[in-house]
């Protein structure tokens, strides 16, 4: 106790500037939570959340049965689904492809244009995609030059999965790239010279040394990403999204909003975030179990 004590007073200054990060998690993340009681309430904005007649679980009851249901969960998971296999691999190549690269020059100049587009705002951002894949756009414009026929893209609901990931790749490569780049700084050189004097080439080094160095972080955010497995920004969907393409782009977090905010049914929009969450959160339980059952990585 006193050896602790002695810590927090030595590095006090350290403390006193973690302090309003906690204040902001603790008001803006925790305090929200109790909130939710809504969901298995009647809720009247007028009566207040106390006041308000209890349903128990009815509101979910109303959302396991509602027709939407198998679509939004379809619709989150084939999305995450994508993401899980084109964008999580994506940033990892790009670090492997930029550790290789010697010139200095040539490597900050890929990492600087691979960033840019991640501090492009969404609304910027879903204006690109919209302009790109308009009928008289550059995509069309570049097909019917190959004699190809041009295409309604975003009227099209099979095509919207691949537009939405992968304007999220371009988007956000370059930024989570940084954190495997790290990973890869961290590895020790007299593994690589070593493995030189054995004569290893590039593959065999990027197998035994290179890989196994950054399997802990690549383990770690796995494990966030399955986590996240139902969950889709409602923003950037409902900006893109039409209702000729509902039946693909609809999703919980879009539902959640037209419930919550728009029909202003606030009890069984804060059911459906409740159970989205609890479904989150059973995710990043058992991937972080697996994970450690299988390997020596894991959150906790």
């Amino acid at each position: 106790m006193k050896t602790a004590v002695s810590v927090i007073a030595k590095h006090k200054y350290v403390y006193l500037m973690l302090l309003p990060v906690l204040a902001y998690y603790f008001l803006f993340h925790y305090v929200p939570m109790a909130g939710s009681i809504i969901a298995f309430k009647n809720y009247a904005p007028g009566r207040g959340i106390l006041d308000s007649p209890w349903v128990g679980l009815a509101n979910f009851k109303d959302f396991f049965q509602s027709v939407y249901l198998w679509r939004l969960i379809r619709n989150t998971l084939t999305i995450n689904l994508y993401e899980l296999l084109f964008g999580f691999p994506a940033p990892i190549i790009l670090a492997l492809m930029l550790n290789e690269v010697r010139s200095r020059f040539f490597k900050r100049s890929v990492q600087t244009i691979t960033y840019l587009p991640h501090f492009i705002s969404v609304v910027v951002t879903v204006g690109i995609v919209l302009d790109f894949f308009s009928s008289d756009g550059i995509i069309n414009a570049l097909v019917t030059a190959f004699g190809g026929k041009p295409l309604s893209y975003m009227t099209e609901p099979n095509l919207f999965y691949s537009i939405y990931v992968g304007s999220n790749v371009w988007q956000q490569l370059g930024w989570k790239s940084i954190i495997y780049l790290a990973a890869l700084s961290a590895i020790d050189p007299t593994l690589y010279e070593a493995a030189n004097v054995d004569g290893a080439g590039r593959w065999a080094k990027l197998k035994h040394i290179t890989l196994p160095g950054m399997m802990p972080i690549i383990v770690i955010m796995l494990i966030l990403q399955i986590g996240n497995m139902m969950s889709v920004g409602f923003e950037k969907v409902m900006l893109m999204y039409n209702p000729s393409i509902y039946e693909t782009a609809d999703v919980i977090s879009t539902f959640v909003y037209r419930k919550g905010l728009q029909d202003m049914n606030y009890s069984y929009s804060t059911a459906v975030g409740l159970f989205n969450s609890a479904i989150n959160f059973t995710l990043l339980i058992l991937a972080n179990t697996i994970s450690r059952k299988v390997s020596e990585n894991s959150l906790w």
